[in-house]
């Protein structure tokens, strides 16, 4: 993103007022996990993840990565928190996936895939945020969405996801000068057509905590969006907002940029309109996009940086605060995949998992009987984390309790074998079967 043309649109060129740090992170490994969602069982759908070799199939609230992790793949050294998203394939005519590769963002450097990862202060700095907690936790969008979130369309969560259509490849380019979500070159689902220059997937966490919680059952109910109208000409990245009385802490604003380099497939866009662009858990329509964050910096390190780094583009040179890694470093920062199966360097016949294209617009489902790869065991995990041959049958031996009462809420476990929590969901989700072991409120 053009941060000079976005300052310049809101005021802030002159004042400096905006503090942020902006750092790649390149690939750590591209596998179904998620142990976030559905600690100690195989994911149903594909993540690519970039930070800390500390990632594994669990990871309780009782870890501490940034003593776990062993290196990072991203470019401050201090920073072994892990983040992932759903990946992107392409759709042949033939009904065959591709993988869409990752390319570098602008002013990021060499960085082998990965994202572009910010952590923004409020304009006004007088209003100082925390860092998060270690242990913290959470994730934002919904998986099973296929159409647009049912919102204000002025309120910040309403810009949480969108993608910028690239029509050029310059830094100062007119496609890449608005602020995400505001402009005529995004929109809040999957560009419908050719993107000449590539897709950046822009995807907002909430900023907001209730300054108790570390996690929550469904990931998300401990923290919330700020408040307020948003400026359609500015987006949310600059915003100042105000916290909720039951969310009152305000933590940095947490925000990935992915470059998705569609380029190799530009001859190929079909010519009857349809969307060749499916997320990893089968969604064409890109409203299901999501991303998950653990937080894993050395302690203090991360508010170091909110204290004091105020430069206009957020560029790691300007922040003395933090050590920076080469990029050879970064990239060499890598996990084997503990699922033995070809998710990405060949043509599939299917995507990953059981997820098949479900356009909506009703919410999908999970398939139930699911007879996708469902163990570990393909590579060796990366020291200190200890070898994993199973899925383990059980929940972990660390989770959050499940929710007391008559049910559970989005995304909680609701069912499987062995389980003796809660088997009713929270309206409007359904208890849908992952695999024998593990069921969850969809």
């Amino acid at each position: 993103m053009n941060w000079k043309s976005l300052l310049t649109s809101v005021g802030l060129v002159a004042t400096g007022a905006q503090a942020l740090i902006r750092f790649p992170c390149a690939q750590l490994v591209t596998e179904r996990l998620d142990p976030l969602v559905t600690p100690g069982q195989v994911s149903p759908h594909v993540h690519q993840v970039i930070g800390g070799n500390g990632f594994n199939i669990t990871m309780p609230l009782t870890g501490d990565l940034a003593k776990e992790a062993t290196c990072t793949s991203c470019k401050f050294k201090e920073n072994r928190s892990n983040y992932w998203t759903a990946i992107l394939y392409w759709k042949h005519k033939n009904g065959t996936f591709t993988r869409v590769p990752q390319f570098p963002n602008h002013l990021t450097g060499s960085p082998n895939g990965g994202m572009t990862v910010y952590y923004i202060q409020p304009t006004n700095r007088q209003r100082k945020v925390r860092e998060f907690p270690k242990g913290f936790r959470m994730i934002t969008g919904n998986p099973m969405l296929r159409q647009r979130k049912a919102v204000d369309a002025t309120s910040p969560e309403a810009y949480a996801s969108t993608f910028r259509c690239w029509e050029t490849s310059g830094f100062t380019d007119a496609s890449n000068g608005s602020p995400p979500g505001a402009g005529r070159y995004d929109t809040v689902d999957l560009p419908k057509k050719r993107c000449p220059a590539g897709i950046r997937a822009n995807l907002f966490f909430p900023a907001c905590w209730d300054g108790k919680n570390i996690d929550s059952p469904d990931h998300t109910s401990h923290m919330a969006f700020f408040q307020g109208r948003v400026d359609a000409g500015s987006g949310i990245i600059l915003m100042e907002g105000t916290c909720p009385t039951t969310h009152p802490v305000r933590m940095p604003l947490l925000f990935f940029e992915t470059a998705w380099d569609t380029r190799p497939f530009n001859n190929e866009y079909p010519t009857d309109g349809s969307q060749p662009l499916v997320l990893s858990q089968g969604d064409p329509t890109g409203f299901g996009h999501h991303g998950d964050y653990m937080f894993g910096w050395e302690e203090g390190k991360l508010q170091s940086a909110m204290d004091n780094c105020f430069d206009l583009l957020g560029l790691p040179d300007s922040c003395r605060q933090l050590a920076q890694q080469p990029d050879a470093d970064m990239n060499k920062c890598v996990q084997p995949t503990r699922i033995n199966e070809r998710v990405e360097g060949v043509i599939l016949p299917e995507l990953p998992g059981c997820n098949p294209i479900q356009n909506g617009p009703g919410q999908a489902t999970m398939i139930r009987d699911c007879k996708a790869l469902s163990t570990t065991g393909f590579g060796n995990p990366v020291t200190p984390v200890p070898p994993i041959s199973t899925v383990v049958p059980l929940p972990p031996t660390q989770p959050s309790p499940p929710v007391a009462g008559p049910a559970q809420t989005r995304f909680g476990q609701c069912g499987g074998q062995g389980w003796s929590g809660p088997t009713q969901c929270v309206a409007p989700y359904a208890c849908q079967a992952t695999n024998q072991w593990y069921s969850q409120c969809l």
